[in-house]
């Protein structure tokens, strides 16, 4: 099982659509979301405050751009090739 640190803030429809496709995804992939408020931590919020949601899957990170089934399925089926070899 590996980690997926999930960047959010309260009241984000986008942040609520991205955690829904990560709960999706957890049927068919083995991972836990760490969720990070980004209003806890300076450093969070200045550099994800633009970005949010914002994903880090291993070495892999995904903008609010970036986020929806088919890349989280993509990044999480690869980190979960490495984590099982």
């Amino acid at each position: 099982m590996f980690n997926v640190i999930f960047y959010t803030k309260e009241n984000c429809s986008l942040c609520e659509d991205a955690h829904s496709l990560l709960n999706l995804l957890q049927h068919d992939y083995s991972f836990t979301i760490e969720e990070r408020d980004i209003y806890t931590n300076d450093e969070w919020l200045e550099k994800y405050q633009l970005l949010i949601p914002y994903v880090k899957i291993n070495t892999t990170e995904l903008n609010c751009e970036q986020i929806n089934y088919d890349s989280l399925e993509r990044v999480l089926k690869e980190a979960n090739g490495k984590h099982n070899s």
